[in-house]
């Protein structure tokens, strides 16, 4: 048997929790599944996937950096490493640092600005696909799931997001409710010595903000997500081609209309008939105005698109399978050529 091993950003996953799916903390909302299908896929090819305490990449066949990494591979295993990047410049803007990612044989990308089948191989974030189910709710109007950050990154829409929290309570409170961590705590930003005060559990509670629409956390989104009919779904970042996250899929497992902020290029992807694009409209008013007046008939049509769609082979392009296989697939193939 073969070694292959992953090198993860936190050693949060280390002994192979990165692929325990019974893990309620790491495997929430089934984030897990893609490396566990990855695992399984492997292992059938006769490699044995493991995080990098276990398999140390130095004696491994195949090597696997989820994320940049703080230290590269020697020259020696360059051959053997292919990188996977994920988050977007916004979080990790050392994952667009072209001059590092020479030291990587391939490098799988969902961006579309990269892509070329070269070095350079597509894929995209991956969701373990599942169909719509009634839910027999009586369902409310509106809803957003989404951790409390800030950024200064010119594309982010962290601000935005707030900006629709404010604006429904100042202008329709009974309309909407919000979910995520961080709310109700604040948050210090700047230089190491001003957030080393967010260690200070009571100071931040103190300094909060106060959201009358913060409904606190979450323990599985789709829970939440099914008890509303639409669902402000703005990525972490905007106008970046084929950042594509779970969060649209979100909406779409859970039988609700997502109201849509983020890649430009989202329409390649997924049809337009299966979400809202907030860009189109002039304001949040309008933007009230068209969901609160959609007829049943509009609304149902939706869901039909949506139901079509998680169906068809664009959506198996963003499931945990075509991830898995693109990954074994391309890696195995290089092997074979050294």
């Amino acid at each position: 048997m073969k070694k292959a091993s992953i090198v993860m950003p936190s050693d949060f996953y280390n002994k192979n929790r990165l692929f325990d799916l019974n893990d309620r903390v790491s495997n929430r909302d089934d984030c897990l599944y893609p490396y566990f299908l990855l695992k399984e896929k492997l292992l059938e090819k006769g490699y044995l996937l493991a995080t990098s305490d276990i398999n140390d990449p130095s004696e491994s066949d195949i090597v696997l950096y989820n994320e940049m990494p703080k230290s590269f591979p020697l020259k020696s295993g360059m051959e053997k490493s292919y990188l996977l990047l994920f988050e977007s410049e916004l979080i990790r803007p050392d994952n667009w640092d072209l001059k590092k990612h020479r030291y990587f044989k391939k490098i799988f990308t969902w961006n579309d600005c990269y892509v070329n089948n070269d070095q350079y191989i597509k894929f995209n974030f991956p969701n373990k696909v599942t169909l719509r189910q009634e839910s027999g709710f009586e369902k409310k109007l509106c809803t957003l799931i989404a951790g409390n950050k800030k950024s200064k990154h010119p594309l982010e829409l962290y601000s935005k997001r707030v900006n629709v929290i404010r604006w429904f309570e100042k202008n329709h409170p009974e309309d909407f409710e919000f979910y995520g961590m961080g709310w109700d705590a604040y948050q210090f930003t700047g230089p190491k010595y001003v957030k080393i005060l967010n260690r200070i559990k009571p100071l931040c509670k103190v300094l909060a903000p106060t959201y009358p629409s913060y409904k606190g956390k979450v323990k599985t989104k789709k829970d939440v997500l099914e008890q509303y009919k639409f669902v402000i779904c703005f990525e972490n970042a905007r106008d970046i081609s084929g950042y594509i996250t779970e969060k649209i899929f979100d909406c779409f497992f859970s039988g609700c209309i997502p109201i849509y902020w983020g890649a430009n290029n989202i329409t390649e992807h997924i049809p337009k008939n299966c979400f809202i694009d907030f860009t189109e409209f002039k304001d949040l008013n309008e933007m009230y105005q068209y969901i609160t007046s959609m007829s049943d008939v509009v609304y149902q049509s939706y869901l039909v698109s949506i139901d079509e769609f998680l169906k068809s082979d664009a959506c198996f392009k963003f499931s945990a399978d075509y991830f898995s296989n693109v990954v074994v697939d391309c890696v195995l193939r290089e092997n074979d050529k050294s």
